[in-house]
């Protein structure tokens, strides 16, 4: 079975400030739209016919697309349901195979099933993620519960879990590659840590379990969306104060969108909320919008998630105390590099102090800025970015819309496919309009190639705008993966965004944190074009290691070579002056007191909510009251409050692992510092192809500790993490 699917219960919104992408057989599934262009309906023939293009293998070019332009969401239900049948009678073929298991007619078949399945789901993922709609949320309610109970019937088929534990317990085991031999481990791994080894009174119950998160996970996601969509502030002219002409410009073309012209819409998304706090000057308008993005989930009315929360963590924690956990942490790491709860709350601990301390001096400073400017306010959360602009601007002479100015998305991603040159020998080349299918207008797709053999490698999507029915964010995933097991195939990645477009004819102009979130989730592509596994199962990952390659390659924005080819001027084309980016360096570590606290909190309540006992938990009470004990600032707020967390409560991607991306970055800062102290720099070539070699191509085929440590010759430290924000160790 594909290893993407294997194992998942329900749609799920897995998207950071950054990114979203499957990267290990989670009891959950990677997810997430009405556009303005609806995809094409299959024609009445093709229905009378019974065919399913939703079922469909793909064909054309670059070894097959999805016919994105012939999605039908009639279609969806019964290609659902169709897919389904064909993958269990998949495993009753193996199941009823009379030879004894062997690797081969137990592991390999299994890698093989799920096809048609994987086919179905890459186009629901795009409604779900993508071009979501009211009708597709009833079709997504409906099937939930179905699917998950679709997959517990592999995931405690008796039959199939003997043959696996036959294979796993054989002297053939000792005989078989590497990487086989960490299929078969994974797959038994998968099976028994998801209720293969209960009595059959438990699975039902297990089972059961699963169906009723699938329904509340996908509850959680719409109610976000819903609220994301429900909630936009229009301004009129005087209310524009303080805001850049590109911010109006978007603004006034999100309204129109929305058939309100004259009017500009700020919506109820990260990429606009942001760079509203950060410049307008209207203070009451500035709470107006902090409230309203922070209470997402959270209004207590038909979208309200704290009820739901407090089901959830009732529900893990039933869920795994039948396979004899303590907690749902603990089962959750058991599996990953930190191991136990306890060794990823210690890495967060030692952090947590200097980045409160570093937070109290940027409230300090902010307060005497703003006692300096006549203005008789105390510091609130939704003065913190306005404040921490000026005092970039007052101790640095930064000033972030200047920088903007030199950060066009479209030479931004030039600039990324230049990094993928020179680090992984790739060439990227639009592929005409037309020639690949598209679910929306704005996608558009690249032709990836070895620059020294001219092989074909895959294709990279690009769908970049926020839009009506598109979940906030920015994330990355894969329509199909590399193998070689039954024949070579290439890569399918896509990266997706919400920047808000500008005016007609105008380029797009992004933040610096924008940019580096885009170079960041084009990391993980990159992990996906650079597979050299044999086997499915090998593609996916470990949560706290799958996200250091995308933060590593967000170090390369800062190249000179970058700097200076791509991040230029929008009018004059000229490179960012020198001056300007040595401004940029001498700010790099501030405000990593709210980066990191912000952070952090999160983290810490992810953590904390998965180490607790959760009956008759208040989800706000307990948030409250988590924060309290931390000592968290009152003047800045949990990146992800509760009752919005997808991360957490959309599905398992990151449910008592957000931690992972602070893991990941110990890994990062580490990392980076190997290219630092290289005689080449950041294009060394013989440290990027032992970046290449040991921590891109393999995935998940090679233990990622073991990974590591053959990039590195150790273990990473955490130190680096320190120097890199500017804190000093308590």
């Amino acid at each position: 079975m594909r290893y993407s699917l294997l194992l998942m219960s329900s749609l799920a919104v897995l998207a950071v400030t950054a990114c979203s992408e499957p990267s290990e057989p989670d009891p959950v599934e990677n997810t997430e739209a009405t556009s303005s262009s609806e995809p094409a309906s299959a024609t009445p023939d093709q229905s009378e016919a019974g065919e399913n293009v939703l079922l469909a293998e793909w064909d054309g070019p670059y070894g097959g697309v999805p016919p994105f332009d012939e999605m039908d969401l009639q279609d969806l239900k019964p290609a659902l349901e169709a897919a389904m049948a064909e993958n269990l009678e998949e495993i009753d073929a193996i199941t009823e195979n009379p030879d004894a298991p062997t690797f081969e007619n137990t592991i390999v078949a299994l890698e093989r099933t799920g096809e048609k399945w994987d086919r179905v789901s890459v186009m629901r993922g795009i409604w779900a993620s993508n071009i979501s709609s009211p009708e597709f949320r009833e079709i997504q309610t409906e099937m939930s519960p179905k699917i998950s109970a679709f997959r517990s019937k592999i995931t405690q088929n008796q039959a199939l879990f003997d043959r696996i534990k036959t294979v796993y317990e054989s002297e053939e085991a000792e005989s078989l590659r590497d990487d086989q031999k960490r299929v078969l481990n994974l797959t038994y791994d998968r099976f028994a840590r998801n209720g293969a080894t209960l009595s059959e009174e438990k699975k039902a119950r297990y089972a059961e379990i699963n169906q009723e998160l699938a329904t509340l996970y996908t509850k959680f996601s719409n109610n976000v969306l819903a609220d994301e969509e429900n909630y936009v502030l229009y301004l009129t002219e005087d209310q524009l104060g303080g805001l850049p002409q590109s911010y109006i410009d978007a603004a006034a073309g999100a309204a129109t969108e929305r058939g309100e012209d004259g009017k500009f819409a700020v919506t109820n998304t990260r990429s606009s909320m942001s760079p509203f706090l950060t410049y307008s000057t209207e203070r009451d308008l500035r709470e107006k919008v902090w409230r309203t993005y922070y209470s997402r989930g959270d209004n207590a009315d038909e979208f309200d998630n704290n009820a739901i929360i407090a089901d959830i963590l009732q529900l893990r924690d039933e869920r795994v105390e039948l396979l004899g956990y303590d907690n749902y942490a603990q089962w959750r790491l058991e599996n990953r590099m930190a191991k136990t709860p306890e060794r990823a709350i210690e890495l967060m601990e030692a952090v947590w102090p200097s980045a409160i301390a570093r937070a109290e001096e940027e409230v300090a400073d902010m307060q005497a800025l703003a006692a300096s400017e006549g203005a008789d306010i105390t510091i609130e959360p939704w003065d913190y970015r306005f404040y921490a602009e000026k005092v970039r601007k007052d101790k640095y002479d930064l000033d972030s819309d200047e920088v903007k100015q030199y950060l066009q998305l479209d030479k931004l991603r030039e600039g990324m496919f230049y990094v993928a040159g020179e680090l992984f020998n790739y060439d990227f080349k639009r592929v005409p309009s037309g020639m690949v299918p598209v679910f929306h207008p704005d996608v558009k797709v690249w032709n990836v190639t070895d620059r020294t053999t001219g092989d074909h490698v895959g294709l990279w999507y690009l769908d970049p705008f926020a839009r009506t029915g598109k979940r906030s964010g920015a994330w990355a995933t894969t329509y199909r993966s590399h193998t070689t097991f039954d024949g070579p195939t290439t890569v399918l990645a896509s990266n997706n965004s919400n920047f808000v477009k500008g005016a007609a004819g105008k380029p797009v102009l992004v933040s610096w944190d924008d940019a580096t979130t885009f170079f960041h989730e084009f990391g993980h592509a990159l992990h996906g074009l650079s597979s050299n596994v044999a086997y499915p199962t090998l593609n996916g990952g470990v949560r706290d290691y799958t996200e250091f390659q995308s933060q590593l390659l967000e170090r390369w924005i800062s190249t000179d070579e970058v700097v200076n080819n791509y991040l230029v001027h929008h009018e004059t084309g000229e490179p960012m002056p020198a001056e300007l980016r040595q401004k940029i360096k001498d700010a790099a570590t501030f405000n990593q007191g709210f980066a990191t606290t912000e952070y952090l909190a999160s983290a810490l309540v992810d953590m904390r909510y998965h180490t607790t006992d959760p009956e008759g938990i208040d989800p706000d009470a307990f948030e409250k009251k988590t924060l309290d004990d931390l000592g968290m600032p009152s003047e800045i707020v949990m990146r992800h409050r509760s009752p919005h967390f997808g991360h957490v409560f959309s599905g398992e991607g990151y449910s008592a692992g957000y931690y992972g991306y602070m893991w990941a970055d110990v890994l990062t800062s580490d990392a980076a510092e190997a290219f630092k102290e290289s005689p080449g720099g950041f294009y060394d070539e013989a440290i990027a192809e032992k970046l290449v070699e040991h921590l891109f191509a393999p995935r998940n085929s090679v233990d990622p500790a073991e990974a590591y440590r053959a990039f590195r010759g150790r273990d990473a430290e955490i130190d680096a993490l320190m120097r890199d924000r500017g804190f000093t160790e308590e």
